[in-house]
C-alpha cells in the first residue's frame, strides 16, 4: 500500500509507482491512498482509496477492506506531524514481518518551504520531527537492555525488529524476534 499516489486533483494522473509495484510484485494486489480521487487509476490488482493519511477511521476502514498489508510506503504529504501520526495508526495494523517505508525525510529539516509548513526544525534534536521520531524507534530494538527494571515495553518495543536509514528514507521492519 502506498500513501500518496501523485497527479494532484486529476483522477487519472499519477499512479506510476502503483503500476511499477504491480509489475514488480506479480502476485500481489497494490493499493494507493490519496487525498484526491484517484479512481481513474484503478485496474486489475490496483485499487485506490480517497482520504487523509491522518484520518484514523478512514485508515482503519481501508485496512479492514484490503486485509493483510506486507509493505507500506508513506510518500504522502511529507508533513512531519502527518508522517508520525500515520505511522502510529498503521504500523500496529500491518502484518507480522512487514516493512513500513517512509520517504522524503528531508522535510524533517525544513520549517517552511514553497508556502508549506513542513513541521521540521533546524534543531537536530527536536523530538517533533519525523526523523527524530524514527530515531527514537531504534531504542525499541534494545529495550531489553535498559537498566530500568521497572520499564514497561511499548507496542513498538515489542514489535520493531530493525530500523534502516538511507538518504531521505527509512525502513522499519515489524517482527517479534526473541533474542
Amino acid at each position: 500500500m502506498e500513501i500518496g499516489v501523485g497527479g494532484y486533483e486529476n483522477p487519472c494522473d499519477g499512479g506510476n509507482s502503483l503500476r511499477m509495484w504491480k509489475s514488480y510484485f506479480r502476485r500481489s494486489n497494490v493499493f494507493g491512498i490519496d487525498i484526491f480521487d484517484k479512481s481513474g487509476l484503478n485496474e486489475n490488482r490496483i485499487r485506490t482509496f480517497q482520504g487523509s493519511q491522518t484520518d484514523e477511521v478512514f485508515l482503519k476502514s481501508v485496512v479492514s477492506k484490503i486485509g493483510n498489508i506486507d509493505i507500506i510506503i508513506d510518500d504522502g504529504s511529507h508533513i512531519n506531524d502527518h508522517v508520525i501520526e500515520t505511522f502510529k495508526i498503521l504500523f500496529p495494523l500491518i502484518s507480522e514481518n512487514a516493512v513500513y517505508i517512509i520517504e522524503d525525510l528531508q522535510t524533517a529539516y525544513w520549517t517552511k518551504s514553497g508556502g508549506i509548513d513542513w513541521g521540521g526544525s533546524r534543531d537536530l534534536n527536536d523530538p517533533k520531527t519525523s526523523m527524530n521520531f524514527i530515531k527514537s524507534l531504534v531504542d525499541c530494538i534494545n529495550h531489553k537492555d535498559f537498566e530500568d527494571k521497572d520499564y514497561k515495553p511499548t507496542y513498538f518495543d515489542e514489535n520493531i525488529s530493525s530500523v534502516h536509514f538511507y538518504n531521505k528514507i527509512a525502513f522499519i521492519v515489524k517482527g517479534n524476534f526473541p533474542i
